[in-house]
């Protein structure tokens, strides 16, 4: 069987992560404050808690374990797996939740942000119309990156039982490209595609893109909007005593009966289907 082509530099990753500074992990301590606030949803404490991420300072009080293709979890050793904002840069992100699922205890919980499919969207475009006026072609640049609703597939396909998947997004304002792009340097997201471009990029490719950005995009005031789209995926480790949802049909009573309410037949929508 042919090995797909990777996806991603595992060291030139590693040299991004390095280059991160603090003040660029801004994005990486909402996704703590976000998870934390998840937990305190849940009626469980837990115990045995780790943290897979690039960026172990975000998690202070957190036992962590760091990126890479195979993860240092032992099997049913902990209760809580945090897969933190790192699985969108993954070779095979079902392999990557798998080792996640294989840590947790029976009926552990896994939460997994990563970054979605309308992340960087502005950039992505920007940058594509430039190159293809200045050069002539387009190379890899900016990580292609899933839909809400493809994501929330992976954790059933990893062998997770009850997943969601929903999504937090922020919108950040920038005095312009190079402005977002020293940031990004600052996160540790740039560019560590494995077929991105080896060498140095024409300057005159990022300066009509800083055009193009700033002319569709712009708010009227100098200034230009990044689109960070986080999804988050949450599921359970099977367990015995675990909740079971209801096979589709099987209901014994009405919802519109037991609110006493008349039930209303909508017709269906072109393009639309009912679950």
């Amino acid at each position: 069987m042919q090995t797909p082509p990777r996806l991603t530099d595992p060291a030139a990753l590693a040299r991004n992560r390095a280059r991160a500074t603090q003040a660029g992990l801004f994005l990486q301590r909402l996704v703590a404050e976000d998870v934390q606030d998840r937990l305190g949803m849940v009626n469980r404490t837990f115990t045995a808690p780790v943290v897979v991420t690039g960026f172990p300072g975000v998690w202070p009080d957190m036992p962590t374990v760091a990126e890479g293709e195979v993860l240092d979890l032992a099997p049913g050793a902990h209760d809580l797996v945090i897969h933190a904002l790192g699985l969108h840069w993954a070779n095979d992100p079902v392999g990557q939740l798998v080792q996640c699922r294989r840590a947790l205890r029976p009926d552990g919980l896994l939460i997994a942000p990563l970054f979605g499919g309308q992340t960087l969207h502005e950039l992505r475009a920007a940058l594509a119309e430039a190159e293809a006026e200045v050069t002539g072609g387009l190379s890899p640049r900016v990580l292609p990156m899933g839909e809400i609703r493809d994501l929330g597939g992976l954790m059933q396909r990893a062998g997770l039982a009850l997943p969601v998947a929903d999504s937090l997004d922020q919108r950040v304002l920038y005095r312009d490209l190079f402005h977002l792009m020293a940031d990004l340097r600052a996160m540790g997201e740039t560019n560590a595609l494995a077929r991105r471009l080896r060498r140095p990029t024409r300057r005159a490719v990022f300066r009509r893109a800083a055009e193009i950005y700033a002319r569709t995009w712009g708010d009227g005031q100098g200034r230009i909007p990044a689109t960070f789209e986080i999804i988050v995926l949450t599921g359970w480790a099977p367990g015995p005593d675990q909740q079971k949802p209801l096979r589709p049909g099987s209901a014994a009573a009405r919802l519109a009966d037991a609110l006493g309410a008349a039930e209303l037949k909508l017709p269906s929508r072109p393009g639309t289907h009912s679950g």
